[in-house]
């Protein structure tokens, strides 16, 4: 699947807005600092507008792989300053970058868990939960003396 299949037009006037793989958008030319990005065209409605324009990182002036690297870096728990170290750039585009792809994946998974239609729930991480506190809870009542009785055997 390329770029433009998985684009759509994003002018909320045109009738084809948010149709995916309508035949409507083309490759009109290329922009960037190395003319890599595409400059896709919707033919229904005439407006021009950036391939990246529906990510996370529209208008970010870092390449892919850069972005990428920022990302993994984020994902196995390395530092900001540390990411910015490695990769050779400032620690508040590390940020910025991190800042954006968090809430790019929020929007995504609140969207996505809206439309569940969901019968069935495993609650097993929340019984756990619960077991673990009721046995804190109470080996901090036998301490306290609060009047359990005791789980000792008393020879």
């Amino acid at each position: 699947m390329n770029e433009i299949d998985d684009a759509f037009c994003p002018n909320k006037k045109c009738k084809d807005y948010g149709l995916h793989n309508h035949g409507n958008i083309t490759v009109r030319g290329k922009y960037g600092k190395d003319k890599t990005k595409d400059l896709l065209y919707c033919r229904t409605c005439g407006k021009r507008f950036a391939s990246t324009r529906a990510t996370a990182f529209f208008g970010l002036h870092l390449s892919d792989e850069k972005i990428e690297k920022i990302i993994h870096h984020a994902s196995q728990g390395v530092g900001v300053r540390a990411t910015a170290r490695l990769l050779g750039i400032n620690k508040d585009t590390v940020n910025r970058v991190i800042l954006r792809a968090g809430e790019h994946c929020e929007l995504i998974l609140s969207s996505l868990l809206r439309s569940l239609k969901l019968k069935e729930t495993q609650l097993d991480q929340l019984w756990s939960f619960v077991k673990k506190r009721n046995v804190l809870a109470n080996k901090s009542l036998a301490k306290s003396g609060s009047g359990q009785p005791s789980t000792r055997r008393q020879d």
